[in-house]
């Protein structure tokens, strides 16, 4: 009976793992079958007839996927630089320093996160079309250059930094900057991690906002790529579209295992669930 309680969590953890790994297995197998195959409901990893090479090269060569995934790394890096670099003075003034309003101030970062993108895109994309900046790696980054998510996350963990330290660092002559980026930022590295994870992982998946500023088929990222090599292909050779998705995909999960450790020490340090 102790055995049994004791296997019990691990099987049911591995059924959800396993459920939640499908996707991604079929989508892998899907890559190497032939056309033939496709529909073939068997999970069996080694297919009768070998496919991969034709289905990556198609996927790869007949749209520009090296470009997609360049776009996706350039928009990505962008957005996720200029978060940091405004999230971290906001979320440390937030949790260290007392100044009138700022449970409001607070109060407010909270409420932002419950405002989605879809209900600012007109008046986005109205004042880029006006600026002229439609079609741009601008018009893709700029909406979520200032992260509220960020400021929340970073918050809760500059929350438990000793203030002691930060007295002392003032009486070193540290200006406060200075101990925002060079000591409370540098005691809050998972955090860092995991919102690195969010960030990247958000924007390279994201198709509604590229969708609605870009028709450039160069400037598109990942997921829009994939859409125009969808038109590309008229959704006949699934082989060639889930090598594709693979390709896209591989990228984020080699992410996610490189920091997975910091990734999780970061949720836990800031209590985000």
């Amino acid at each position: 009976m102790t055995v049994l309680r004791k296997l019990a969590p691990h099987a049911v953890l591995a059924l959800g793992a396993a459920v939640m790994l499908l996707p991604f297995y079929w989508m892998v197998l899907t890559s190497i079958r032939s056309p033939a195959e496709i529909f073939d409901v068997s999970l069996w990893p080694i297919p009768r007839s070998f496919d991969a090479v034709e289905n990556y090269a198609r996927a790869a060569g007949q749209v520009p996927m090296a470009r997609f995934m360049l776009n996706g790394v350039i928009v990505c890096l962008g957005i996720l630089v200029v978060q940091v670099l405004t999230a971290v003075p906001a979320a440390y003034a937030l949790a260290k320093l007392r100044f009138p309003g700022r449970r409001l101030l607070l109060s407010l970062v909270i409420a932002a996160l419950c405002v989605p993108i879809q209900a600012l895109a007109l008046p986005l994309f109205v004042g880029l079309a006006r600026a002229e900046l439609l079609n741009t790696y601008f018009a893709m980054m700029a909406p979520f250059f200032l992260s509220v998510f960020a400021i929340f996350l970073f918050h809760q963990s500059f929350r438990s930094y000793p203030t002691e330290i930060i007295e002392a660092a003032r009486l070193d002559g540290f200006s406060e900057l200075e101990i925002c980026w060079r000591l409370v930022l540098r005691g809050s590295l998972p955090s860092l991690a995991a919102f690195t994870v969010f960030s990247l992982v958000a924007h390279w998946n994201d198709l509604y906002w590229p969708m609605i500023v870009v028709s450039d088929t160069l400037l598109a990222p990942p997921p829009l790529g994939m859409l125009f090599f969808s038109d590309v292909e008229t959704g006949a050779n699934y082989g060639a579209l889930m090598a594709g998705a693979t390709l896209i995909t591989a990228p984020m999960l080699i992410c996610f295992l490189l920091v997975r450790r910091h990734f999780i020490a970061g949720i836990t340090m800031t209590g985000v669930k």
